[in-house]
């Protein structure tokens, strides 16, 4: 009989040595008619780790489930919205199984290229598709950094509203990587100013994003959450099945105009770079960490 053992059963992988700072990653609210979801690592610049992610996800489909919810606002506690994925908190849980919400298997103790390719597929990909398609109105409430993996938190929503403090970058070729996972660089922007975001890598302001229609409003700091209550609140007038099908209506033409293709195009090479780097000796992040992107932005900040 042929042996079926897939070589990589026997495979073992890394322990999980991750230690949360809080057993509230996400923080959950519901007043007239909005939920308030609340990203809440303030410490790490709510860096997005599983615990994070698994926990947001819980907190847009209580949202869904609720009858009384309307609209549903994402925004970051702390000095920032987020400052992206966690490659370097106590908390990075890259190897921590949790209850998947897709159908692919567990990424955890698998060898190679498996290991990341599944694990971003279910917590990067998949989850940011689904966000993006909630029936619900979602607002993204931006202030100060919104760094790579937070521009798929504020690009899954529908609307973004921003303080004049806020900037939207995407540093990760630094690390050989071609743009985050939940690329939507050329829907969000056009071809041009994606290749100048994406090989620059540098801060793109509030009302820059705002001239070339990433963001709709611009506020001053301190008229932000009144501003965005706001708009929560004139959505939440309208019909819901209404909301729900002029939103379905306008996601659909996203994936006619090649949304949805172009991330399945761009997570292949995401991941081939990821492979890459790991050939050429310098782990999955082309030789950086945490310390050494938080280096480079400081030098590059205006």
């Amino acid at each position: 009989m042929a042996d079926t053992t897939d070589p990589g059963d026997a495979f073992v992988g890394r322990p999980d040595h991750s230690v949360y700072e809080t057993d509230e990653p996400v923080l959950y609210a519901v007043a007239d008619r909005v939920a308030t979801v609340t990203l809440n690592r303030p410490k790490y610049h709510n860096a997005q780790n599983s615990q994070m992610t698994y926990a947001l996800d819980a907190a847009l489909r209580r949202a869904v489930d609720d009858d009384a919810v309307k609209v549903i606002v994402l925004r970051g506690g702390g000095k920032h919205f987020s400052a992206g994925h966690d490659i370097g908190t106590p908390g990075r849980d890259l190897d921590h199984s949790y209850p998947r919400a897709s159908l692919w298997w567990d990424h955890v103790n698998k060898p190679g290229a498996e290991r990341l390719y599944v694990r971003e597929q279910e917590v990067y990909l998949g989850m940011c598709r689904r966000w993006h398609d909630l029936p619900k109105p979602t607002i993204a409430m931006v202030h100060g950094a919104c760094i790579a993996g937070g521009l798929m938190l504020a690009w899954v929503c529908d609307l973004i509203v921003a303080s004049d403090d806020a900037f939207f970058q995407d540093p990760v070729l630094r690390m050989g990587i071609p743009g985050v996972e939940y690329f939507a660089h050329v829907h969000e922007m056009n071809p041009r100013l994606a290749k100048e975001f994406l090989f620059l890598g540098e801060r793109m302001s509030a009302q820059r994003a705002h001239e070339i229609g990433m963001v709709n409003r611009v506020v001053p700091r301190a008229a932000l959450e009144s501003t965005v209550h706001a708009i929560a609140a004139k959505i939440a007038s309208q019909p819901r099945m209404g909301l729900s099908l002029a939103k379905t209506v306008v996601n659909r033409i996203e994936e006619m105009q090649g949304l949805r293709s172009a991330m399945d195009l761009a997570f292949g090479y995401h991941h081939f770079a990821h492979a890459h780097s790991q050939v050429l000796g310098a782990g999955e992040l082309g030789g950086q960490d945490a310390a050494s992107m938080i280096r480079a932005n400081k030098k590059d900040a205006p």
